[in-house]
């Protein structure tokens, strides 16, 4: 399943990813050069070294959500893809985990992609970001999980709005991207604490500027360890679904 998508993905990469890695691109110039020279320094940071990892950990975020909702949806209820990969020897759990495993490989194509971008900016402060490399996969992956899981419950295409509405966007914008969250009340704060993108923004800061305290580490543990509680929840959900 992954090499049947990726087979179709080069066929019209360049119309493909474009939009994923440049809209973050175009964020970074608009609110990090432009509104840049407005804001003040953010911990010891300027407003652009601050804003740019986090765009990162939003590129992770969006390519492997898209893909794994509204993609895996298409391919799944109007091209019929997964009743002829079904006819084949592979099994529902080959073309789930097939499907997440593409997930997260647009998802780390457009992040990483983006991080030589800030890199070459001057944007990327210490050695230690070379962690990102392996660790971006698993983000990215934590996202397609989350999608699948969603794309596996819902009957609609017309429900993905709600799940980029009232769960991707507030994400993106509450999660640390464009300001701390210390900025925040008290309770959302803590609601923070428990939203994936909140503890990806802060490994990829941490990463990229050096600055490698206890919440780094703490959360790259959460991801990695939320990464594997949860890849077996979509193959499962969409067994159902697909046997009946």
């Amino acid at each position: 399943m992954w090499y049947r998508n990726w087979k179709i993905f080069r066929k019209v990469f360049w119309f493909a990813a474009a939009p994923n890695f440049l809209e973050p691109v175009i964020y970074l110039t608009a609110l990090g050069i432009g509104l840049g020279l407005l804001v003040r320094d953010i911990e010891g940071l300027s407003y652009v070294q601050f804003l740019a990892p986090g765009l990162l950990g939003s590129t992770v975020m969006y390519a492997s959500s898209f893909e794994t909702t509204y993609s895996s949806f298409i391919r799944m209820k109007y091209e019929k893809t997964y009743d002829a990969v079904l006819a084949t020897p592979l099994s529902i759990e080959d073309v789930i985990a097939g499907e997440i495993l593409w997930g997260a490989t647009r998802g780390y194509i457009n992040a990483l992609t983006f991080l030589g971008v800030i890199a070459v900016f001057g944007y990327v402060d210490s050695a230690a970001a070379l962690l990102l490399i392996p660790l971006l996969f698993v983000f990215a992956a934590l996202f397609a999980i989350v999608g699948m899981i969603y794309t596996a419950l819902v009957s609609n295409i017309n429900l993905f709005n709600y799940y980029f509405t009232l769960f991707i966007t507030p994400l993106f914008l509450f999660s640390g991207i464009f300001f701390p969250i210390s900025t925040l009340p008290a309770w959302a704060q803590k609601l923070a604490l428990f939203t994936p993108l909140y503890h990806v923004v802060l490994v990829c800061r941490g990463l990229t500027l050096g600055r490698l305290d206890q919440d780094v580490f703490t959360s790259i543990f959460i991801t990695v360890a939320l990464t594997a509680v949860l890849f077996l929840i979509p193959i499962a959900i969409m067994r159902r679904r697909l046997i009946k």
